[in-house]
C-alpha cells in the first residue's frame, strides 16, 4: 500500500475563528493513526486566524491556505482539492476530533462499495463542556431511501472515499445551506454508508449560528429533495417519498410553532400537508393534537391514540 492509499486528509474549513482554531487542528494532528495530513481553508477571515496558524508552520503535515471569503462549500472545495490522501474526513475550525476517531473509522472501509463512513456526535457548548445530545435511527448500507425522509448522516463525523469526489462531485457551491444532505444524497445513488456506534466528533454550539435559521434550511431542503428525485427517478420507493415530504413539512411545523415565529396558523398548514403527502403519518396527527387543542384534550388524545398513529 502507497502512502497516499495510507493518508487521511483532514479539511478544516475556517472563517474568523481563530479563537479555536488551534485546538481544532491539534485534535486532528493528534491522532493515534498516525498517516494524517491537515489543510486549513481560510475563508477571508479577519480576526487573528493567519497569526495562529504560524504555529503549524514547522509541521509538514499541515497546509493554510487562504481565499477571498466565498461561503463554507467553496472553502472545503478548495481542501478537498488540495487534499493528497485516499480518504477526506472535515473537521469545523470550532470543533474538536476525537483522539481515535480515525483508528475507529477507517476499519469500517469492509469493501470498496463503502464510500462514506460516520459516527455520532457530541454536542459541546462554547467552553467544551458536554450538552445534552440527541440520538437517533442510523443505517447501513445503500440508504437512499431513509436518507430522502431524514439526514441522519452528521456530515462533521463522516470520513469519505476520495473516489467518491472524483466520481460524483464535490459540495454544490450555489447551495447556502444543506451542502451535507445534497452530497449524502448524491453519494447514496453509487456508495454503501456504514455507521460506527460511537462519538468521534465534538460539536460546538453557539447563539448565531447559520443552523439555526430554519426557514431557510427549509427551503434548502426542500429543493434538494426535488432536485434528488428529478435526477434519479424511481430510485427511491413511492411510499417513501410520501413519507420524506410528510416528515419535512412535520418538521417546519414544529419549528414555526417551537421558534421566534411561534405561528399557530401556520404551523398547522404545514402539518396539513404532511397529511396530504401521507395521511396516516402519526407525527402529523400529534403535532396537530399539541398545537390545535387545550393542554387537556392533548392529553386526552394522548393516552387515546398513544404512539400507534
Amino acid at each position: 500500500m502507497s502512502d497516499p492509499d495510507k493518508l487521511v486528509s483532514v479539511v478544516v474549513a475556517n472563517y474568523n475563528m481563530g479563537k479555536y482554531l488551534a485546538e481544532a487542528v491539534n485534535s486532528a494532528l493528534n491522532q493515534t493513526y498516525p498517516h494524517i495530513e491537515v489543510n486549513v481553508v481560510d475563508d477571508g477571515s479577519t480576526d487573528d486566524s493567519r497569526q495562529v496558524m504560524e504555529q503549524f508552520a514547522g509541521d509538514a503535515r499541515v497546509r493554510y491556505h487562504y481565499q477571498a471569503n466565498g461561503g463554507q462549500a467553496k472553502a472545503k472545495n478548495l481542501g478537498i482539492r488540495e487534499s493528497r490522501g485516499a480518504f477526506i474526513g472535515f473537521l469545523d475550525a470550532d470543533d474538536l476530533w476525537s483522539a481515535d476517531k480515525v483508528e475507529k473509522q477507517l476499519p469500517g472501509f469492509t469493501s470498496d462499495k463503502i464510500g462514506i463512513v460516520y459516527t455520532h456526535v457530541q454536542f459541546i457548548d462554547p467552553n467544551g463542556r458536554p450538552l445534552p445530545t440527541p440520538r437517533q435511527d442510523y443505517y447501513t448500507g445503500r440508504i437512499s431511501d431513509q436518507l430522502l425522509i431524514d439526514n441522519f448522516v452528521t456530515g462533521m463525523c463522516s470520513i469519505v472515499r476520495r473516489e467518491c469526489f472524483d466520481t460524483l462531485g464535490l459540495f454544490d457551491e450555489s447551495l447556502p445551506m444543506g451542502i451535507d444532505y445534497d452530497l449524502w444524497l448524491r453519494f447514496s445513488t453509487r456508495y454503501e454508508f456504514a455507521f460506527i456506534d460511537e462519538a468521534t466528533y465534538f460539536y460546538r454550539q453557539w447563539p448565531g449560528q447559520m443552523s439555526h435559521n430554519q426557514a431557510k434550511r427549509f427551503d434548502c431542503a426542500m429543493m434538494i429533495m426535488r432536485r434528488f428525485l428529478e435526477q434519479n427517478p424511481g430510485l427511491v420507493d413511492p411510499a417513501k417519498v410520501h413519507e420524506a415530504w410528510a416528515h419535512t413539512f412535520v418538521a417546519r411545523g414544529n419549528s414555526v410553532w417551537r421558534g421566534a415565529e411561534k405561528s399557530r396558523t401556520q404551523a398547522l398548514g404545514f402539518y396539513v400537508k404532511a397529511l396530504k403527502e401521507s395521511p396516516l403519518y402519526g407525527p402529523a396527527w400529534r403535532a396537530i393534537a399539541k398545537v390545535a387543542l387545550p393542554d387537556a384534550a392533548v392529553r386526552l388524545v394522548q393516552r387515546t391514540i398513544g404512539d400507534g398513529v
